[in-house]
């Protein structure tokens, strides 16, 4: 764990759930945290920011002037923003024009995610926002720093259609031995917050709480619940390509960052072996027992 004594960090995106997390491993390390918030922000997310530790600071984030006052003196302004362009483009290039113009040293840029770096180009949606920011902030004359984690293993217990316990399978297209990066939110805040608060930290850092295959993921579920799991191949790649552009063509159109076929996306991506994290930086900062995925799915069979 890093010594934050003595350092400002300043937050974006500290109301949402990943934020909040950060927000709460940088306080924990000694770091004064200033969460960047909108006017008329809830009561209900101000205190979320309140009790994590830090100072909410209402700014507009539409004039990058006011963002330059609000960031400076800080050591470091990270993001832990979500959405689509007018977010992770326009709203984060804000943020790290006001961090230039303020002098600030470092800029952590929302990315959390696999490897957007190996990935290709127009697969993936929300990775190409994340290399397009990229080239922004390489282009600053300012440290940028990521953290890559793969997949939140929180999503494991229901929210990704991988492990399907009600019909004891787990899901995987193409090859099902191909290993897939997990990492939990509450690890993935953990490291940040080393990251964060070390000048000396990488362009990019890359962790797994589990690397694990679709075949290994059965067999994990097989251990833990005493029954046996099987794994559910529908077909390959070429296949589920297909069956994402169906699902793609036939969704109604929205705003949200996360739509069913922008999660088929970034499974593809981690299917394919492109995505994957290598090589791994889970013991920079002297922690090599991360949260596994057997860890995460324990829980879940015993409340099944």
């Amino acid at each position: 764990m890093v010594n934050g004594t003595g350092q400002i960090v300043v937050l974006a995106g500290a109301s949402g759930d990943l934020g909040a997390r950060i927000a709460t491993a940088l306080t924990a390390r000694g770091a004064t945290v200033k969460a960047l918030v909108r006017a008329r922000t809830s009561a209900a997310k101000l205190a979320r920011v309140r009790d994590a530790g830090a100072t909410p600071i209402e700014v507009h984030f539409g004039d990058t002037a006011a963002l330059a006052r609000a960031v400076a003196g800080a050591n470091i302004v990270v993001s832990a923003l979500n959405g689509l362009e007018p977010t992770m483009l326009d709203l984060q290039t804000r943020l790290l024009e006001a961090a230039v113009a303020a002098g600030v040293p470092r800029f952590m840029p929302s990315d959390f995610s696999l490897d957007f770096t190996k990935t290709r180009p127009g697969d993936n949606r929300n990775m190409d926002l994340r290399r397009a920011f990229q080239a922004r902030a390489d282009a600053a004359p300012i440290v940028a720093q990521s953290v890559l984690n793969g997949m939140f293993a929180d999503l494991l217990t229901g929210q990704a259609p991988i492990v399907m316990q009600q019909r004891r399978r787990v899901m995987g297209w193409g090859n099902l031995d191909q290993p897939l990066d997990f990492t939990t939110k509450d690890d993935v805040a953990d490291f940040t917050a080393d990251v964060a608060l070390d000048p000396e930290a990488p362009r990019f850092s890359r962790i797994a709480g589990s690397s694990v295959s679709t075949r290994q993921l059965a067999e994990i579920m097989t251990r833990l619940s005493g029954q046996r799991y099987s794994t559910f191949r529908p077909g390959g790649l070429g296949l589920f390509s297909v069956v994402i552009g169906l699902v793609r063509a036939l969704s109604p159109k929205n705003d949200d960052a996360f739509p069913p076929w922008q999660g088929m996306h970034y499974m593809r991506d981690m299917l394919s072996g492109r995505g994957k994290l290598a090589p791994l930086d889970n013991a920079r900062y002297g922690k090599t027992d991360g949260t596994s995925a057997e860890d995460v799915l324990a829980p879940a069979i015993a409340h099944h």
